[in-house]
């Protein structure tokens, strides 16, 4: 980047904004790598910046560079990108989101249906913890930029209603809406409106899925740099979203053939993720 012109950088959703030095060092710190690497990356990724740069380019130019210092710490980094991975359909997210509140002390059911007043609604996810039901939707999103907009909230929240009629009164029952890309302004005021409660990428702040994922060491699979596209869709189709299953499940890395010397480097990277 020559001189202080200020550099445009287009994001998925097609807006254009300035790039932002800090933001790129924060994301970059929390891969774990070093503030030596990430220099090291900065000097490289801004010699390269050129108007017009799109935020994947930035991304997977710094992914490189990462996994060149540790494979872990490209790992890491490809958080966001890697729940993007877990589509097509959605379910391995709905799992997901049930794991993250199983590690909360909840205990979880998925895909179950509740009567209501007026239909039975399929929910996502159920989570019990002593007095407390929480009725998880889950949104799945499989491209970045295609955010949730206030028409979600408004949807979940009609359905809500109707599943309280015929809920105990004894417990404290709360609506949830967990998605993997982030809630418009307007979805996040309606949704705090009439107290739902919205969980997304990085709301609330400092307790988003990028927080919680990071604070638990609850990685999904395809996080994994040593593993191919095929190989995680193998292990997905089979219930393996987490890291920590692969772990207990590693004679799934045997049923795809993979080698005793790739496996100990998968497992190794495994252990480094879920002690993180």
């Amino acid at each position: 980047m020559k001189g202080k012109s200020i550099i445009k950088v287009q994001k998925s959703s097609g807006e254009k904004v300035d790039f932002s030095l800090p933001k790129l060092k924060k994301s970059l710190r929390h891969s774990g790598a070093s503030e030596k690497d990430i220099q090291q990356i900065i000097d490289i990724v801004r010699d390269e910046l050129y108007q017009g740069i799109s935020t994947k380019e930035i991304y997977n130019r710094a992914f490189v560079l990462l996994k060149k210092k540790k494979s872990v710490f490209a790992s890491k980094y490809k958080l966001k990108k890697a729940i993007y991975e877990l589509g097509p359909t959605g379910f391995p997210f709905e799992h997901f989101i049930a794991e993250i509140l199983s590690h909360s002390g909840y205990q979880v059911a998925v895909g179950q249906y509740v009567e209501g007043k007026c239909v039975s609604h399929e929910i996502d996810v159920i989570a019990t913890k002593n007095t407390e039901k929480l009725f998880v939707e889950c949104k799945f999103h499989g491209e970045e930029g295609r955010n949730c907009d206030v028409k979600i909230p408004l949807y979940i929240h009609s359905r809500y209603q109707d599943l309280m009629i015929t809920q105990s009164q004894d417990c404290k029952n709360a609506g949830w809406v967990a998605t993997n890309t982030r809630f418009t302004k307007d979805a996040i005021q309606y949704g705090q409106c009439v107290g739902l409660y919205l969980l997304s990428w990085d709301f609330p702040k400092g307790n988003g899925l990028k927080d919680r994922i990071d604070r638990i060491g609850l990685y999904p699979i395809t996080v994994l740099t040593l593993l191919s596209n095929r190989e995680k869709e193998f292990l997905l189709d089979r219930g393996i979203v987490l890291c920590k299953q692969l772990i207990v499940a590693a004679f799934y890395l045997d049923h795809l053939g993979i080698s005793e010397k790739r496996k100990e480097h998968i497992l190794n990277e495994l252990k480094l993720l879920c002690n993180a």
